[in-house]
């Protein structure tokens, strides 16, 4: 086990930034929010990280807590701005966004390393440190899923304007996934410069936005638990495939395409179906509960559908 951990340990760091980046993507998209802002928070948290090991001499943790906190203030200066767009629009403003985080690094001189990045950021970082801040992250965003508030969110996105009569501010809600999204990929940027140790205009921009939309529709755009199935695929996935030779982009491309058009729901949704079937028969066959009304029975049914749209 710990030889399989140091040798793919790249993998395994690789699989938590691009969770991260996933969730970044994937908690807009949960509120109605079509927004890709999360990739140019996490081409800001790269950029920002190494600026602060290299230029101020900050530790690992003061670096991510301050490039978290700007990145979020950053993106959500972005939602204010563009809060009126929906849809394609906003969806194209955000794309933009990325793309001039991109320019901006390539002509920022001295300051982002031009060209060449920035390079040999070493600092106090270290994996358990990592595996605690993902976990973290992955908890709260989880836990936005969940009870009341999960269903609030489920509201914004289904029917905005029916969430707005029973008293959910909408708008408040929207920009807050905009906060959301530029913390979570400003911390996998920051963390990933804090592992990698160097930074260049080739690791951000457009092929960013890309994986993370891969990763949470295969995987499923509803739920962390999907944008964690994409994550492990399509991070472990090239390095398997590198038995195919220059094969390989082909095949990953056949597979991204098959997945979605097969699985529209994403994997977690299908498990999600399933699971929902398997009850639904289950009731079937046991039949309706000893002096029990139909109107029990009719609502005990639809117990399991409620809790999967959850």
């Amino acid at each position: 086990m710990m030889q399989f951990y140091f040798s793919n340990i790249v993998l395994i760091q690789a699989t938590m930034t691009g969770l991260l980046l996933a969730l970044s993507i994937q908690v807009p998209i949960r509120m109605g929010v079509f927004s890709f802002a999360g990739a140019g928070a996490y081409g800001i948290g790269c950029y920002a990280g190494a600026i602060f090991v290299l230029d101020h001499q900050l530790g690992a943790i003061p670096t991510i807590v301050i490039t978290c906190l700007m990145t979020g203030v950053i993106v959500l200066a972005l939602g204010v701005l563009i809060q009126k767009l929906t849809g394609l629009y906003l969806a194209m403003a955000t794309v933009a966004f990325c793309l001039i985080i991109s320019v901006i690094a390539i002509n920022g001189g001295t300051t982002t390393g031009g060209s060449t990045g920035r390079y040999g950021v070493i600092s106090d970082f270290t994996m358990g440190g990592m595996f605690a801040i993902t976990a973290v992250a992955l908890v709260l965003v989880a836990l936005s899923e969940r009870g009341r508030l999960g269903r609030r969110v489920d509201a914004v996105r289904e029917d905005p304007e029916l969430a707005a009569s029973m008293g959910v501010n909408v708008r408040r809600y929207r920009l807050v996934a905009f906060a959301v999204s530029g913390v979570l990929g400003g911390l996998a940027g920051s963390m990933n410069i804090l592992v990698r140790s160097a930074v260049s205009p080739l690791d951000i921009g457009f092929h960013l936005i890309v994986l993370a939309l891969t990763m949470i529709i295969v995987g499923g755009s509803l739920s962390w638990k999907g944008a964690v199935l994409g994550a492990l695929i399509f991070t472990w996935l090239p390095d398997l495939l590198k038995v195919v030779g220059q094969w390989q982009e082909l095949i990953y491309g056949v597979i991204v395409a098959l997945a979605a058009v097969l699985l529209p729901r994403g994997l977690y949704g299908i498990y999600v179906d399933t699971k929902r079937s398997v009850q639904r028969r289950r009731r079937e066959a046991a039949g309706p509960p000893a002096g029990g009304s139909d109107d029990e029975t009719h609502a005990e049914r639809l117990e399991p559908e409620m809790e999967g749209q959850r």
